[in-house]
């Protein structure tokens, strides 16, 4: 199986790409930097639609056609609305939901060939918004709903899933000030977790859909 993951060089992405590599598949990353991992990858930015789609094209042509997407590629741009430059806030939303939809657009006529599946990477916060979180409550609640309609679409065609994580060990939360970050009690989950979900969902026969998964700490602060 040929498994394309953006967001692929660090945190939820990475852990997939690993997890696919054990599981005897191919991981295929897009990422804004290369890998430490000897991936088979291509870098592009992923609010950039053009770099985006010729990113999938160019790894789908590598591998001889895909058999899933994985969009594991976020950023965040913590404050409240008036406060986060407007240049930063829009970023957000184009990389976490944009670029998202770039990559399913680009991915579907390969994933229609094989009866592929796509695992989009939503959040609790994309269910439950907290404050000064609106740039990226927003895009992940694209995300939601975005995925929620191509299951709708692509039924039949392509299998759809959407992940909800809650918060993961990863540097996500790097060089953010200290009022946003998890304390010590929230319990974080490893993201090698997750990643098992995420492999889980695209080894599923066509025809068996997992529509949702949910999966975070037990003492997620943002679920239910």
């Amino acid at each position: 199986m040929n498994v394309l993951i953006t967001g692929g060089a660090s945190g939820l992405g990475l852990a997939t790409a690993e997890a696919v590599e054990k599981e005897g598949w191919r991981s295929f990353v897009v990422d804004v930097r290369e890998p430490s991992q000897r991936f088979e990858h291509a870098t592009a930015d992923l609010a950039d639609r053009e770099q985006a789609e010729r990113a999938v094209r160019e790894l789908a042509e590598r591998a001889g056609g895909l058999d899933a997407v994985v969009t594991a590629a976020g950023i965040d741009r913590c404050g409240r609305l008036e406060d986060v430059p407007a240049d930063d806030w829009e970023q957000v939303v184009k990389v976490n939901l944009l670029g998202t939809a770039s990559v399913v657009r680009a991915a579907l006529p390969y994933l229609k060939r094989s009866r592929g599946r796509i695992v989009t990477c939503a959040s609790t916060l994309g269910l439950r918004p907290l404050s000064d979180a609106s740039a990226y409550s927003a895009s992940k609640f694209g995300v939601v709903g975005l995925t929620r309609a191509l299951a709708v679409e692509l039924r039949g065609e392509v299998g759809v899933t959407l992940l909800v994580p809650g918060g993961m060990r990863t540097g996500f939360f790097d060089g953010r000030p200290e009022q946003y970050k998890p304390g010590p009690e929230a319990g974080l989950n490893d993201p090698a977790d997750v990643a098992q979900a995420i492999v889980f969902a695209l080894g599923r026969p066509v025809g068996c859909e997992i529509r949702e998964l949910v999966v975070c700490p037990d003492t997620e602060t943002s679920w239910p």
